[in-house]
């Protein structure tokens, strides 16, 4: 088992493959800002399938496909299936802005995929076309109800909460779970990056998310799973589906972090909030032996930090954009 020195036990890998996006989210990738990756900067399939050989014997558990835009990466399916053939204890998952998720929500399924995140800010399509700068808010919910229909496991949308831009939609965002079963997301919005669209207007803590939320009724608290992430979850009375607020800044979940992410330039990051990273593709690349790889891994963890500090002060700590890091 992966065990750090604060004695957590890391079983989830969040796996980029891609910092290319087709979407523009102007708190993630606003124009005049990407630096792409050069095709030989990128971890091919095959290292991945490596890497995560290693990481799958030392207790890696969770593997869950991110980006950029996972679904853009040309050979992705394929990827997927390999990974399902030869790691199929392995509870595979993915995020997506769920553009292209209508056409592909089949094979994805069959590839092993089990459940999906959709990010999703805003459910008016002049606003997602502000936030994304596409006018694709149609195709998004054709691909979150094929997944419905199609039976995956779980269904979530995630919902960064930005004060000015989206906080008026979230009763709107939350009366989706009552006839549907997904579960709805808040996620207070983290200064990532030097992208220069967070400011602490833009703040939206979640309990004042959670007050609003009232307005619709009693929220019954529901178990939060265990080790399936940091969301503290409710439903509304007769809801199919379910709330959650995840609370990275006013509320920080470190004391239980289960997390390591792979970059698509092959960074292990130990926290999505600190800068501390080890390469592991200039090593791979050299045939560093796998037991060498796996030392080296074992090291890295016992520096992943007990927790972030952006309230040590409220500021970017971050050197990379969501993008670069893997959502």
């Amino acid at each position: 088992m992966l065990t750090d020195a604060h004695q957590r036990t890391l079983t989830y890998l969040r796996l980029s493959v891609t910092d290319r996006c087709n979407l523009r989210c102007r708190y993630c990738m606003p124009h005049g800002v990407q630096q792409k990756l050069e095709h030989g900067e990128i971890l091919s399939y095959e290292e991945y399938l490596e890497l995560i050989r290693i990481l799958a014997a030392e207790g890696i558990q969770k593997v869950r496909i991110t980006g950029g835009e996972p679904l853009i990466r040309k050979g992705l399916l394929g990827f997927l299936r390999r990974l399902h053939d030869r790691f199929g204890h392995l509870d595979l998952r993915l995020t997506t802005n769920g553009v292209f998720l209508a056409e592909l929500a089949q094979d994805l399924l069959a590839a092993g995929i089990r459940r999906v995140n959709v990010s999703l800010d805003s459910l008016d399509p002049k606003v997602f076309a502000e936030i994304t700068g596409e006018d694709v808010l149609p195709r998004v919910f054709e691909g979150i109800d094929t997944a419905l229909r199609l039976g995956f496991e779980r269904v979530k949308l995630n919902v960064v909460a930005i004060r000015g831009l989206n906080d008026r939609e979230i009763l709107d965002f939350a009366r989706l779970s009552l006839d549907r079963p997904l579960e709805v997301r808040f996620i207070e919005y983290m200064p990532l990056g030097t992208v220069g669209f967070w400011s602490r207007e833009r703040f939206l803590p979640s309990a004042e998310i959670r007050g609003r939320l009232a307005e619709l009724g009693p929220l019954e608290p529901l178990a939060s799973e265990a080790l399936d992430g940091p969301a503290v979850r409710f439903h509304l009375a007769g809801a199919m589906g379910a709330i959650g607020l995840i609370s990275p800044v006013t509320e920080h979940f470190c004391a239980r972090c289960d997390r390591l992410r792979l970059t698509a330039d092959g960074k292990l990051r130990l926290c999505l909030l600190s800068n501390q990273e080890v390469d592991l593709k200039t090593p791979l690349r050299a045939h560093t032996p796998p037991e060498a790889m796996a030392d080296l891994i074992r090291r890295a963890i016992l520096d992943k930090p007990a927790r972030h500090h952006l309230d040590q002060p409220f500021s970017c700590v971050s050197n990379r954009a969501m993008y670069r890091i893997g959502g």
